[in-house]
């Protein structure tokens, strides 16, 4: 089978690592790619933005399965310019994309399939805006309505910051959605699916905020592990059965079938599990975790998903104990990040590369804001997170800086979910 990912990150990158090692694989292709990605597969210019481009490629280089890792070019249709040039694509149509592309027509689904979630109101003129964070609070959710790589959102106690946030996106011509706040601890649960069937993998939890104790601003996600040992039994059969099932079910009624990975982000409150988003892909940086315990091989397990398939595929099968994964990020970012720097250490296991690329001399140098993920495995959480914290200490980027809790609160025992 030759298999072509698209996309630059540490996500595809993962995914690129996972897929090598399938004995269904002949050739593996990544475009862009990265300086990380080019030790293990061909790597491929495209522009991920124009879907015929990424579908010319595809038959171009003769790929009989194209996974298709960021959202932006699933909401623009790139799975359906794959798919009508006759290739089989992992990554849902453009239409069934917008559960991640517009936050107001997921709820819209949300509601029609009784999924719980938060209360929400959608507000686009700057006019209606105090009313409506009048009827919120005391602690405030601002989201941008459209794709915002995890940075649209602010979570507040000031009901000022929130209008500001509130504004900036108002003023950008970005409608604003207004929720309410979800009390408990998080979860990211990726979930197959082949317009009918859904395959959960492991649950997972990551660390958006950009410091220690969750304090900053909002980032793509600092570090991510799974699974989660304090995690009730069966919470992962319950969000299928009551969440990820029902949402399937309505966009297939909807004629509007979801083909590719359906990511749910979930609150797990005091009333039970409440959805806080949908995403339409693999999550970053969750996908390192979750795909450094997978042991099923990737491509055909993926080939079967976008060619409905997987009610015959076997069960999955996991390694035993943890994986944790910590993102090392550029001086500057969440904001505009320092580029260029020569990075040592990042060949070595574990280390997943992201915003990197190999200067004309060899070096290795950073070229985005989240520049590695550097992912440790153990047969406990506790050991996984040692690895992964060793092996990030083996890197080095100039004025670098990267979130040292991840993962200890859950170590320590001291994520509950409220009763």
């Amino acid at each position: 089978m030759r298999v072509l990912v698209i996309g630059s990150g540490a996500r595809e990158h993962a995914l690129v690592l996972a897929a090598s090692s399938d004995p269904a694989l002949t050739a593996l292709g990544c475009a862009p790619g990265n300086a990380g990605i080019a030790a293990l597969a061909e790597q491929l210019a495209v522009d991920v933005t124009d879907p015929a481009s990424v579908a010319e490629l595809a038959r171009g280089w003769k790929a009989d399965l194209v996974v298709v890792g960021p959202e932006v070019p699933l909401v623009a249709g790139a799975a359906d310019a794959v798919r009508a040039a006759g290739i089989a694509c992992f990554g849902p149509s453009a239409e069934a994309a917008r559960i991640e592309g517009s936050k107001a027509f997921a709820k819209d689904v949300m509601a029609a399939a009784k999924v719980p979630t938060a209360h929400s109101e959608v507000v686009d003129n700057p006019a209606h805006l105090d009313a409506a964070l009048g009827r919120f609070g005391p602690t405030w959710v601002v989201k941008d309505d459209g794709l915002a790589a995890g940075k649209g959102v602010v979570v507040t106690a000031d009901v000022e910051l929130a209008r500001k946030h509130a504004m900036t996106l108002l003023d950008g011509g970005h409608p604003v959605l207004l929720e309410s706040f979800l009390d408990g601890p998080e979860a990211s649960l990726f979930c197959l699916v082949d317009g009918t069937t859904v395959v959960p993998l492991l649950p997972a939890q990551d660390f958006k905020r950009i410091g220690d104790g969750d304090t900053g601003p909002n980032t793509g996600g600092m570090g991510a592990y799974a699974p989660l040992p304090w995690a009730p039994p069966g919470l992962v059969d319950d969000i299928v059965r009551t969440i990820v099932q029902p949402v399937v079910d309505e966009l297939a009624a909807r004629d509007t079938p979801f083909s590719g990975l359906l990511y749910a982000g979930i609150a797990l409150t005091s009333a039970g599990p409440q959805v806080i988003e949908f995403n339409c892909r693999f999550g970053d940086p969750e996908t390192q975790a979750v795909l450094a315990l997978l042991r099923t091989p990737l491509a055909g397990l993926l080939h079967a998903a976008a060619t409905g398939r997987l009610a015959e595929h076997p069960p999955l099968e996991w390694a035993e104990g943890a994986a944790v994964t910590v993102v090392l990020a550029a001086d500057g970012y969440p904001n505009v990040p320092r580029t260029g720097d020569v990075i040592t250490g990042s060949d070595a296991e574990g280390v997943l590369h992201a915003g990197t690329r190999r200067r004309d001399d060899g070096a290795v140098v950073s070229s985005g804001g989240r520049v590695l993920s550097v992912v440790g495995t153990g047969p406990d959480l506790a050991a996984a997170r040692e690895q992964a914290y060793e092996r990030l200490g083996r890197v080095h980027l100039p004025g670098a800086h990267h979130r040292k809790d991840i993962a200890l609160r859950a170590v320590r025992g001291e994520v509950t979910i409220p009763h």
